[in-house]
């Protein structure tokens, strides 16, 4: 059985990690929102044709609701004290991350196809 404090340590590294992660991917995407912005539709859709950049933005999507996640939720455990609350709270952001992250995902398979 895990101890409260062996499941806070996993949580806080698997926030770390993410956070680490997303620093180069939050570069790249800021660079590639930049050369883009003026860009027609066009262009985007044919950048985005390749599989690579295809699955490094989904990563990137992934990545960055998760690590939102993560840090709503530890904002929440610390700071609203009722339980019930505390819980239903978590529960809503964990949901509205995972629809989020995955419109965001059909959302990128939806350019590459139209």
């Amino acid at each position: 059985m895990k101890v409260k404090s062996e499941k806070g340590v996993g949580h806080w590294l698997i926030q770390r990690i993410t956070a680490v992660l997303l620093i180069p991917l939050s570069l790249w995407a800021a660079a590639v929102f930049l050369a883009y912005i003026t860009a027609p539709y066009s262009a985007a859709q044919i950048w985005l044709s390749s599989p690579y950049i295809k699955s490094a933005v989904i990563v990137f999507t992934v990545l960055m609701f998760y690590h939102g996640y993560l840090g709503i939720q530890v904002i929440l455990e610390d700071y609203v004290p009722n339980e019930k609350t505390r819980t239903y709270l978590i529960y809503f952001t964990r949901l509205f991350s995972f629809f989020m992250t995955v419109l965001a995902i059909i959302s990128i398979i939806q350019i590459q196809l139209s």
